[in-house]
């Protein structure tokens, strides 16, 4: 199954933006994808990991790109840029819950993280007209993407091998799912 959590306040502006592509993936009821909007503690995160077999996770990050950029980071592969993910309030944030679910051995195989840059997270703020584009511009290509990442899970008939270095080629989330299994 790919699980698919959108993260963040919904309370605080532009930190809504993964809870808006959760909201907005789970409307156009993709088969095989099960749909998550998290506005807990990020250190939960673990345990919404279990028993997926692959997880895209989408999140606020400030960077300094500009309002509405969409970031792509291979989880599974290398720790995020804990610089981007700066802008939880809470005292642990993705980048963190990230890399301890790997040294707990918690983190699926194929993790895809989703980063819709923001601008305003003041607590009261409406999102902003450019992160909500963004948002829903990521929830339509995710929609497209999933049904052909469901059926590689689909194809799977063992668990992954372990992580090779893979050669480079295509970078959707799909071909994460190739190259993971």
């Amino acid at each position: 199954m790919l699980r698919l959590i959108g993260a963040g306040n919904r309370w605080r502006g532009d930190d809504g933006a993964g809870l808006l592509v959760a909201e907005l993936v789970a409307a156009a009821r993709p088969a095989g994808v099960e749909t998550i909007g998290h506005g807990g503690e990020p250190i939960e995160l673990i345990e919404r990991f279990a028993g997926a077999r692959a997880v895209w996770l989408i999140d606020a990050v400030r960077s300094g790109a500009p309002a509405g950029t969409v970031h792509r980071f291979d989880a599974g592969e290398r720790p995020l840029p804990a610089t981007a993910f700066r802008a939880s309030t809470h005292h642990i944030g993705l980048a963190e819950v990230v890399e301890i679910a790997r040294a707990l051995a918690r983190l699926p195989d194929a993790v895809l993280v989703f980063g819709i840059e923001g601008a305003c997270f003041d607590t009261g703020a409406p999102m902003s007209a450019a992160v909500t584009a963004a948002a829903a511009g990521l929830a339509g290509q995710l929609v497209e993407e999933a049904a052909r990442c469901v059926a590689l899970l689909d194809r799977r008939i063992s668990p992954p091998s372990p992580r090779s270095a893979a050669p480079a080629g295509p970078s959707g989330p799909a071909a994460l799912l190739e190259a993971a299994g």
